[in-house]
């Protein structure tokens, strides 16, 4: 009877774990940006000219910018429940924002069900 138990739990483990292994894709990752839900997501290379402007007022060259430009973002708790962790636009990792979140810059859209 111990057996059995002890072959269950040890079977379990193994397949808890192959689970949890890394897949070997590349995918994105927010590993040192910031989750947020916003408005408006443009691609660095075709910004509108407003997000233009507010970019050239903190001195950051827009033609440098990679990925993609977000704007009228708010900032997601990832670890909330109910709410607070509820996005109605496009959720997004950004590496900088300027303004309280009203621009942020660096970022990769993200497809996490909140």
């Amino acid at each position: 009877m111990i057996a059995r138990i002890f072959s269950v739990i040890a079977v379990s483990s193994l397949f808890l774990a192959a689970a949890a292994a890394p897949s070997g894709s590349n995918t994105s990752q927010c590993n040192s940006g910031y989750v947020a839900c916003c408005n408006t997501v443009q691609e660095a290379k075709s910004v509108n000219n407003s997000v233009s402007k507010a970019l050239a007022l903190v001195k950051v060259d827009v033609g440098s910018l990679t990925g993609y430009v977000a704007s009228n973002c708010s900032p997601i708790n990832v670890l909330a429940v109910g709410s607070g962790a509820s996005c109605s636009s496009q959720q997004v990792c950004c590496q900088n924002n300027y303004y309280n979140g009203l621009i942020n810059v660096g970022c990769s859209p993200i497809n996490v069900s909140l």
